[in-house]
This record gives C-alpha cells, sequence and structure tokens, in this order.
C-alpha cells in the first residue's frame, strides 16, 4: 500500500499547484470547506468508526465520541478563519512627524506558507489523523495539505480521505486540496521535498527527532511541529488527600486506564506523602478498572509496552498497588490491564531513566514524598519538558488564594506558588484539581510544552492558536490598496480586527506610563 515515487511526486505536484489558489481564497471559502469536512465526517460515521474498531481496537463509544471531537475542531477552525484569527493585521499609518524619521507607510499580516505535510497519530484515529486538528489547522490557514497516513490504521485513511476528497471536488477546489501517502519512505522522502514548506507529527520521541533533524537539515530548513512525549506529572497536597483522597484515587486510576493509558496526556507519574487510605482506594480501583483487558493499538506498541513494563517492575524498590496483567496474541497484538507501582522519592533518583519517562500504556507510578520535601523542585529535578502538570489542592487552600485582588496580595502559599511556577515553566498547560487527558477542544486550550513533549514550544496542536503554525508574516510598504491583502485595506473587507498605529502617536508612547 505504500506510495511509490512516482506517486509521490504527483502528490507533490499537485499539492504545490494548488498553493497559490488556496492561499487567494477568501476566508469564508476556507470556513466552507471545513464545515463541509465537518458535516461529512458524521455522515459517513456509521461506515467509517467499524473500520476503526477492527484496525485500532478502540472502543465503538470511545471512536464516536472521536468523530464528534473532530467535526467539533473543524467548524471551530471554521469559525476561527472567518473571525480573522491568525491574520494578526497591525497597519502603521505614513507618519512625517515620527520620532526617529520620516515612517513610511506599513502594513503586516501573516500568510500561508504552501503545502504542509501531517504524520497522522496512532492513538487517535480520527482527531489526529486524516481530518484531525492539524489538518484542520493546515487547511484553515489556507495550506494544501499532504497526510501521511498511520501504518496502524490505513483503511480507515483511505476511507476518510475518500470522504475529505469527495468534499473538495464538490466545491470545485483543486485536486492538491487534501492528499494522502502511504509508508515510511514516502514520509521521509516528502519531508526532504522542497514543495513542502512546513510538516506536523504526533508519534514517538525517536520518530519525531529523526524527523525534525530531517526538516532542519534541508539546503532551506523548514518549521516542523511535532507532538512527541510526555509525563504528565500530577502532585496532590497532604490537605487535598486528607479532603478528597478516595476521590481521587477513582479518578486518578481512570485517567490512567482510559483508551488503555494510550494517551498523550496520561498521568505517568503521581507525587504524594504516603497515604495508606489513598492507596488502598488506588488498589481497589484499578481492581474494577482491570477486570476486563483492552487491546493496545498494534504489535509495535504492544512491544513497546511490554519492554517498558518488565524494566518497571524489574527495579528494587518498586511496589505494584494494583498488578496488571499483559498478553499477546496470535497476531501480536497486545491485551492488557492497568498497572500502577508505588515507589520512594529514593528510588525515583536512583532509576530516574526508566520510572520518569513516558510508559505508553496504562501503567503509571505513585512517588512517595516525605513531608519535608518541597514539591516545587521536583519538577525540576524529574521532568523536562511535559504536556500537562496537574496540582490537586484542598477546599481550603484553594480559596484562601482566591480572595485576592492582585497578585501582590494574593494570600497564596508561598510552596504553592512555587510550584506553580515550576509547573509553568516546564509544562504547557497547568490544571487545577483535574485530571489532564481529556483535552478540551476550545479556542484558549494549550496542547504542547518544552522538549520531548513538542519540538516547538511556543506552539499548540489543539486550540485556535493552532492556524499560526502554518502562516508566516509579511509586511507591505507604501503599497497601493489594490495591491494589498484584503486583511490590510483600510476598507477592511474581511470585517477582522486590525491594530492601528496612527500619525502622531509616537510622540506619547511610553508617556504616561511613566
Amino acid at each position: 500500500m505504500d506510495t511509490t515515487p512516482d506517486a509521490l511526486e504527483l502528490v507533490l505536484d499537485r499539492a504545490a499547484a494548488a498553493a497559490p489558489a488556496l492561499a487567494a481564497q477568501p476566508p469564508r471559502a476556507r470556513a466552507a470547506l471545513l464545515i463541509a469536512l465537518a458535516d461529512a465526517l458524521e455522515a459517513a460515521r456509521d461506515r467509517l468508526v467499524p473500520i476503526a474498531e477492527r484496525e485500532t481496537g478502540l472502543t465503538r463509544a470511545r471512536l464516536d465520541g472521536e468523530v464528534a471531537r473532530t467535526a467539533v475542531q473543524l467548524r471551530l477552525f471554521a469559525e476561527a478563519v472567518r473571525a480573522g484569527d491568525g491574520a494578526d493585521a497591525r497597519i502603521d499609518e505614513a507618519d512625517p512627524g515620527f520620532v526617529l524619521g520620516a515612517r513610511p507607510d506599513l502594513r503586516r499580516t501573516r500568510i500561508p506558507v504552501g503545502p504542509v505535510l501531517n504524520f497522522s497519530a496512532s492513538n487517535f484515529p480520527f482527531a489526529f489523523s486524516v481530518l484531525g486538528g492539524d489538518s484542520a489547522s493546515i487547511l484553515a490557514a489556507g495550506c494544501p495539505l499532504i497526510v501521511k497516513a498511520h501504518s496502524g490504521h490505513p483503511e480507515l485513511s483511505e476511507a476518510t480521505a475518500e470522504v475529505a476528497q469527495r468534499v473538495v471536488e464538490d466545491l470545485g477546489l483543486p485536486a492538491g486540496t487534501l492528499q494522502l501517502i502511504h509508508g515510511q519512505q514516502a514520509g521521509v522522502a516528502a519531508v526532504q521535498d522542497s514543495r513542502v514548506r512546513a510538516g506536523s507529527f504526533t508519534g514517538s520521541t525517536l520518530g519525531g527527532r529523526i524527523l525534525a533533524d530531517l526538516a532542519a537539515a534541508r539546503p532551506a530548513p523548514i518549521p516542523f511541529y511535532g507532538e512527541l512525549g510526555s509525563v504528565n506529572p500530577v502532585f496532590v497536597t497532604p490537605a487535598a488527600m486528607t479532603e478528597n483522597g478516595p476521590a481521587l484515587a477513582a479518578d486518578y486510576v481512570a485517567s490512567v486506564a482510559g483508551s488503555a493509558g494510550q494517551l498523550c496526556t496520561k498521568p505517568g507519574l503521581l507525587f504524594a506523602a504516603q497515604d495508606d487510605a489513598f492507596l488502598s482506594a488506588v488498589a481497589e480501583a484499578g481492581d474494577a478498572a482491570g477486570a476486563a483487558e483492552h487491546r493496545l493499538l498494534g504489535p509495535r506498541i504492544a512491544e513497546a509496552y511490554r519492554a517498558d513494563l518488565e524494566a518497571v517492575l524489574a527495579i528494587d524498590g518498586v511496589d505494584p498497588v494494583v498488578s496488571g496483567t499483559m498478553r499477546i496474541d496470535a497476531e501480536g497484538d497486545g491485551w492488557v490491564t492497568p498497572t500502577i507501582v508505588r515507589v520512594s522519592l529514593h528510588t525515583l533518583r536512583a532509576h530516574r531513566e526508566v520510572l520518569a519517562e513516558e510508559h505508553f500504556g496504562p501503567c503509571s507510578v505513585i512517588v512517595d514524598v516525605p513531608a519535608e520535601e518541597p514539591f516545587a523542585p521536583l519538577v525540576g529535578e524529574f521532568i523536562t519538558g511535559s504536556l500537562t502538570g496537574t496540582l490537586h489542592l484542598s477546599r481550603g487552600e484553594r480559596d484562601g488564594a482566591s480572595d485576592a485582588a492582585s497578585a501582590a496580595d494574593a494570600g497564596a502559599d508561598p510552596a504553592l506558588g512555587a510550584l506553580v511556577s515550576a509547573l509553568a515553566e516546564h509544562a504547557g498547560r497547568v490544571i487545577f484539581d483535574g485530571w489532564p487527558t481529556g483535552v478540551a477542544v476550545t479556542p484558549a486550550q494549550q496542547h504542547g510544552g518544552p522538549w520531548p513533549a513538542t519540538t516547538n514550544d511556543s506552539s499548540t496542536s489543539v486550540g485556535t492558536a493552532a492556524i499560526g503554525r502554518f502562516l508566516r508574516p509579511v509586511a507591505f510598504q507604501n503599497a497601493p490598496s489594490a495591491y494589498l491583502p484584503a486583511a490590510l485595506r483600510d476598507a477592511n473587507p474581511l470585517g477582522i480586527p486590525q491594530r492601528r498605529s496612527a500619525a502622531g502617536e509616537s510622540i506619547s508612547w511610553g508617556r504616561a506610563l511613566g
């Protein structure tokens, strides 16, 4: 099923040919495409979901929900495009009296980068695949989309692409608007081809690093946005444990076990003072969650998880709280139940290269933290970069900090304030009194973080800011209106926000702040 070199050449040519036409489309046309894709995906749900269920082993309920999420993402980006998100239109009026000398008329906006290559994820066959969030943001930016199908669900990828390409054809858009390729060699060749102007990837740290290095090593390097690996640490204060331990235990196990732990936001480390009641509640919830085994996505993931699990359990000082199971069937697929272990802080320090790494599957580590040990330094010690960091507070700890009129008199506990600051430094999303799994698809979402969570810690793959990854800034100086992008014209035909610097303003810059 791999794409041949000749077929790939045709795909790349079509994408390059489509780029000018797509870049010239008004926002309403891009929005119409996204809405039509959402409608078509939902209409094809009953045909597509059974394929996904068979290829991935994910449950029908999970996949139905994922189709809904994917459609919502497409419609969200349609709204963002129509509102002018990403354009970032800035207009500096010509100013002969500018404080540094006469200023020309300068107008800046962002334009599509050109064809983008998106590598699909294995664990989200809809939401991070052919029509997933990366694809939606690429199309919203006005870029031709080339999707490298994931080998774990090739049939679903083909079927979804057929649905999408029918929409493209019905709307009269270029054939290179949305295309699909298969195979590792085709993906590597495409990311190195000069017609591809950016790349996105969701997958392993090793694979993402290889692709990012290839993109950077090109004669003309391109931006490459990879989402690679995340431990997602959780910190529970002693007061929160005393107040809500059993409920926290049940929610923690559910977050670890959901989708067989095959989520980039699964909590991999939980730091808390030793609490026997909490551990008992985790064991009870784990036994319930382990009543039925869940299939992992594919043989490669199963083998990697088996090796990770064996390495964790072989360490002296690792105490199983929930003793999960794993079996490999005749096809090489892995069937698992959750494994949750407990270690001392000393053991974590001695074996951090195993225990403090992502284990892609339903395994998590509880770390006993001595009462005198502050949480904040542990973030920098064990977390290089993460998609999320979570903090559970008691009601009193939360309410005591909520009466603040300003940051200066917030009344927050200094130790907790230091922990929040540390989490913000090392994670893309800081969560209070919740769990990292279940990423809200909404404009303000941030789904990124420092390496190795992503290859670019200033970007996100969820939320409307994701569009900006596939736009580049261009300024126009003293341009006649007819040659300006619509976003920069004084008449503002798009009706989008424009940030203006009027003539004469420079004289007063900073004066009011003094």
